[in-house]
């Protein structure tokens, strides 16, 4: 008997579980005979759905008394769109379509399909256990311990999979929620209050639910992509990362939309055109390279769609891509001929460019909103938020390398990691000096601990010989020097 931590089929945490472990040809079967975990992430990610879907009711009937026409269109747009989209999602996750469910159908067409898919998840945990069932497939990973790799094999069960169904579909309902129907909303709503001039307790607290919808739909979208990029190693993230993704997110998240609804109070014609030109830019930018590459478009979608339906769906998804950037750093980046529509290389470049481009937009958006403010501002220290803001953007950016370096549950993968980036950037000039009279290189995080090799990882991942760039100040100088040599030679 020994003590694993056994994850469902997408590599998710898991709580301790006991289990029996053979050896066979150095992988490391583990026989799960223990309580399956309770899904709470359907429950959260449903929880959230309904209490921002009635909130937003409420206050559309309060706008309806009031005769807010505007606000209350505008509301009923924000909470209907993404609640047909999540239904349209679970129905395609769950493949309903060609099965003989009325009722689930019918509850979908109610705009209750969260909460009767939520209902079959809590069904299907509480009866998990009470009677032993057979393995229907068996998930192999690499579990990293201390910077080692142990290969493993894990028996999946039939009530394992199907709750591992449910969290995928809910994770996929979250990241639509929170970008295509919180973030929208959460802008209107703080616009409506900077506009009326007063603050409304129902508005208020939609306000608070759809911003803890977007941080969490943020954290799902981090999550599946450090699982996607490296889906043959077992996922398992720490509270402290857990901490630190929230913070850099929530952070992020804020300062975004707060700088884009101080603007709109401004120049409210001109936001229009940032909105349009960011999801443009976002939008057609997988598609400008998928162009480029000269590929052919993926044929793994769904086996029975067309080349329509593909190209229907791939737009879909690269509009949710676009809705994402726009307020956040998606955390991947499409790439339209994979089989799984993601790059999963870790690209430090794009990452920088990202949050440099954004930081200089957010920082353009106050400073006109500083010159061109309305006398509604005179009794707020104008200079103050500005820098208020700034500074809590540079904090998110903060936290954010402080999640790479260390609370990346991978971070000993990476080729480069964010000191050697940081390192080359602000030190090169101090680091060749040192390295001309020293001749050793500096020391790098990224290369402390072990590196582990995988049976399949990428060689651009992993680093064997160390992370330092060779040093080319060191070899121009002993080819001057050869060089010189010969001149006296020949003299």
């Amino acid at each position: 008997m020994c003590e694993v931590a056994m994850g469902e089929q997408d590599g998710e945490i898991s709580d301790v579980e006991q289990c029996s472990s053979v050896a066979e040809n150095g992988v490391m079967l583990v026989v799960n005979h223990s309580r399956a975990r309770p899904p709470l992430s359907v429950v959260l990610a449903t929880v959230l759905y309904c209490a921002e879907f009635i909130t937003a009711a409420v206050l559309c009937s309060m706008y309806h008394r009031t005769e807010d026409v505007i606000w209350m269109s505008f509301t009923i747009v924000f909470m209907l769109v993404p609640a047909v989209l999540i239904q349209l999602a679970l129905t395609f996750i769950h493949r309903d379509l060609g099965r003989d469910r009325p009722l689930v159908l019918f509850l979908h067409l109610l705009l209750l399909g969260p909460v009767i898919r939520c209902f079959e998840a809590l069904v299907i945990y509480f009866k998990a256990g009470k009677k032993e069932e057979p393995y229907v497939t068996i998930s192999r990973k690499i579990k990293l311990k201390k910077g080692m790799g142990t290969e493993m094999e894990w028996e999946i069960g039939q009530t394992e999979r199907i709750l591992a169904t449910h969290r995928n579909a809910f994770k996929r309902t979250a990241v639509i929620q929170a970008f295509l129907g919180s973030t929208p909303q959460l802008t209107l709503q703080l616009y409506a209050t900077i506009q009326e001039k007063y603050i409304l307790p129902t508005r208020m607290v939609l306000m608070v639910i759809t911003l803890i919808s977007i941080t969490y739909g943020a954290l799902v979208c981090s999550v599946l992509a450090i699982q996607i990029k490296f889906d043959d190693y077992k996922l398992q993230l720490r509270p402290c990362a857990y901490l630190c993704m929230t913070v850099w997110r929530g952070l992020e998240i804020a300062t975004r939309v707060t700088a884009l609804v101080l603007f709109s109070t401004a120049l409210t014609h001109w936001t229009i055109l940032v909105g349009m030109v960011n999801l443009l830019f976002f939008f057609f930018l997988p598609w400008v390279e998928f162009w480029a590459r000269k590929g052919s478009l993926t044929e793994n979608v769904e086996n029975n769609f067309s080349k329509l339906d593909t190209v229907v769906v791939l737009c879909m998804f690269t509009l949710l891509y676009a809705c994402i950037n726009i307020f956040c750093w998606s955390a991947v980046q499409l790439d339209l001929t994979h089989q799984e529509l993601i790059e999963k290389r870790q690209q430090w470049g794009r990452l920088a460019m990202y949050y440099c481009g954004r930081f200089v937009e957010n920082f353009l958006l106050i400073t006109l909103w500083y010159f061109f403010k309305s006398d509604f501002y005179e009794y707020v220290c104008a200079p103050l938020l500005v820098v208020q803001l700034l500074v809590c953007y540079s904090l998110a950016v903060l936290f954010m390398l402080l999640f790479y370096q260390f609370f990346h549950p991978f971070r000993r993968l990476f080729k480069y990691n964010v000191h050697d980036c940081l390192h080359c950037v602000c030190c090169h000039k101090r680091r060749r000096g040192e390295q001309g009279r020293r001749g050793k290189p500096a020391h790098s995080y990224s290369t402390s601990a072990t590196m582990v090799v995988g049976a399949e990882e990428p060689a651009e991942l992993l680093d064997t010989q160390g992370s330092q760039p060779p040093d080319l100040t060191s070899q121009l100088g002993e080819r001057e020097t050869a060089i010189v040599d010969d001149m006296m030679e020949a003299a």
